[in-house]
């Protein structure tokens, strides 16, 4: 069973990419989506047998490669936190297939879509089954890869195809890091297997490792590799200038790289090498101080997004900074829940502005919107709860997992602890704002749209709206459910030895014994924001474009999202592309070419063009030049050939 959860979407995968085109759209859309769905029901099975069950296991496939004393395995390996990963994966992967079914009715390529979005899955779920390192990083490349396959999908959009390679290089700076941590794994325990390393991980503790010259603790120079790849996977603050772009691809592209996919991989990585993590304190403080700051980072720019993709992305940004906070406090079911709960809501939420698009005839600035609940009721009934769900309001599934993660940062023992709960507790305001911001802008007030968009305006078909519908109860229910798992009473049990915890981490229970004021300050933050944006957007709708005015400089360091794409532009991009054309022009053209083979041609050519002059084709010519020869030969023979 465990071979047909991970290898089901690439059988669908090589059907629609290499006989799309011979059994046409419509069975590619079919044959894909029903073995994502059949992969899907499988991993469900797996879940309870494993997470309740206690039924682990891992299926070794064969020796994939073996080169003196390293020797990697190609295997799966399922666990409890393999089988959380499963279900989010294929559920969300299986539903997003359903959807592009409705959303992708009218482009031609569709087959070669549809095989895209199964590689995609299969790579991620080769990611989250691997049993070792190597293979974790064939997973991790190829999710990469389909990215940019799915984010320039449109090939001919000249924003499309930059910004795939956009996502493809940022990632390459984040996967540089991850490749030296591997080595580094291998340099200090002599494996790439996770059973080993993690054996072997309490001996590294008075170990250091030489890099750049210098001695370090070698757990915190791992670790810390090992975090540039999760920050540039998962778009955390300084690498995730790839993600805002990505939304150039088709909306169920988004919802997939947003919810399940490419942007989860880091957490799952981080929670995956918790017993290296845990070994060292800095490292988890690094990671705390990044996921803190990005997930008030990304909230800031959210609120003056006008794009009503662009502002679920930075959502996704902002909640991978909420995970990554968890991660740092130690509470590593937390991340893991709050990557679950924000799978179902986010891919909602993205699903159901889709559907906004395509209702508004592909429009997706939300100042030409307005008015829209009543033309697409469900719709806007789904993105309601995904909001909801979103801000964290009470007894639905953000609640449950981002206000964990609030408690967790308050109850820390680290030095960014006061900070982290700060910015976490700013952003959860921020939240509310943006997100009620979306829904005003979009559904209520007086539309902004042009009569013809607005007047045929209609809801979706059926094969996007019952996705909606599905991810809907994910949004509602899935935190109150799985709340005792990930963080009650029943997280040891249930997870088992698939997350480490050090035996004095105690944060998971010190985390419900806080004061009342800590506990509800994020509720009271949600509510603060809804009230903001209710004034703002619906009470007096003249006051955005007035504290606009007022504070013009602000805004526009919102709008321009810090700045961060002019900042790496001046001192990366710039640079970089100057040092290649001097390279270009003066070192490869002027120097290898003009003193190389084109000189060496040139320089030929040029004694050539003066010899032939010699051949004028007149006797007289030829016979002057013999006397001259004749005259030399015996002035020679005179005077140096006598002796």
């Amino acid at each position: 069973m465990y071979q047909a959860i991970v290898f089901l979407p690439l059988v669908g995968f090589l059907i629609a990419g290499l006989f799309g085109r011979l059994i046409g759209a419509r069975a590619s859309e079919l044959v894909t989506t029903g073995l994502l769905a059949l992969s899907a029901f499988f991993a469900w099975i797996v879940f309870f047998q494993t997470a309740f069950g206690g039924h682990d296991g891992t299926v070794e496939q064969f020796t994939w490669m073996a080169s003196g004393d390293l020797v990697v395995t190609w295997a799966i390996r399922v666990d409890t936190l393999t089988a959380v990963m499963l279900i989010l994966v294929t559920t969300v992967s299986s539903l997003v297939h359903l959807y592009s079914m409705g959303y992708m009715h009218e482009d031609p390529s569709r087959p070669r879509f549809f095989a895209y979005l199964s590689l995609f899955t299969f790579a991620m779920l080769m990611l989250v089954t691997s049993d070792n390192l190597v293979q974790l990083f064939f997973g991790w490349e190829g999710v990469g890869l389909a990215s940019y396959l799915l984010i320039g999908f449109w090939y001919d959009k000249p924003s499309a195809c930059a910004a795939a390679m956009k996502a493809f290089i940022v990632n390459r700076v984040g996967d540089f890091g991850f490749a030296l941590g591997i080595f580094a794994i291998y340099l200090m325990t002599g494996s790439v297997a996770f059973e080993q390393v993690f054996a072997a991980a309490p001996a590294l503790m008075d170990k250091n490792i030489l890099f750049l010259g210098h001695e370090w603790h070698a757990p915190t120079v791992i670790c810390l590799l090992l975090f540039i790849g999760a920050m540039g996977k998962s778009a955390q603050l300084g690498l995730h200038t790839w993600l805002p772009d990505a939304m150039e691809g088709p909306t169920p592209v988004s919802a997939l790289i947003h919810a399940a996919t490419m942007v989860t991989a880091g957490v799952f990585m981080v929670a995956r090498m918790s017993p290296l993590f845990e070994l060292s304190t800095t490292a988890l403080n690094v990671v705390l101080f990044v996921g803190a700051s990005t997930a008030f980072f990304a909230a800031t720019i959210g609120c003056v997004q006008n794009d009503i993709k662009r502002v679920i992305a930075y959502s996704t940004c902002s909640q991978l900074g909420y995970m990554f906070t968890a991660l740092g406090t130690g509470a590593y079911s937390v991340g893991v829940f709050h990557l679950l709960t924000h799978g179902f809501f986010k891919a909602l939420l993205f699903l159901a502005a889709g559907s906004v698009i395509h209702a508004m005839h592909h429009e997706q600035d939300m100042r030409h919107m307005g008015g829209l609940w009543r033309k697409i009721p469900f719709t806007y009934a789904t993105m309601l709860i995904g909001g909801l769900a979103l801000t964290g309001f009470p007894f639905t599934a953000g609640y449950f997992s981002k206000d964990a993660i609030i408690e967790t940062a308050f109850v820390s023992h680290s030095p960014f602890a006061t900070y982290a709960w700060v910015m976490t507790v700013a952003a959860a305001a921020l939240t509310a704002f943006y997100t009620w911001r979306q829904m005003f802008m979009t559904f209520h007030g007086k539309t902004r749209a042009d009569h013809h968009t607005f007047d045929h305006a209609h809801e979706s078909p059926l094969t996007m709206l019952i996705p909606l519908g599905v991810l809907s109860l994910g949004a509602l229910f899935a935190g109150m459910i799985l709340y005792p798992y990930f963080v009650g009473h029943d997280v040891d049990h249930f997870f088992r030895e698939s997350i480490f915890m050090a035996s004095d981490n105690k944060i998971l229970e010190e985390m419900h014994h806080i004061p009342a004021w800590a506990k509800w300050a994020p509720t009271v933050m949600m509510a603060i924001g809804f009230a903001i944006a209710y004034w703002m957007y619906i009470a007096n709708t003249a006051v955005p474009k007035a504290l606009a005015k007022q504070n013009d400089v602000l805004y526009r360091f919102l709008l321009n999202k810090w700045y961060f794409d002019e900042i790496y532009d001046f001192l990366i991009v710039r640079p970089t592309m100057w040092l290649g054309s001097f390279l270009w022009k003066q070192g490869d053209m002027r120097v290898i070419d003009g003193y190389g083979p084109n000189g060496v041609s040139a320089r030929v050519i040029d004694v050539t063009n003066r010899v032939v002059r010699l051949q004028t084709g007149y006797l007289y010519h030829y016979a002057f030049v013999m006397l001259v020869g004749v005259a030399a030969f015996i002035t020679w023979f005179m005077f140096g050939g006598a002796h």
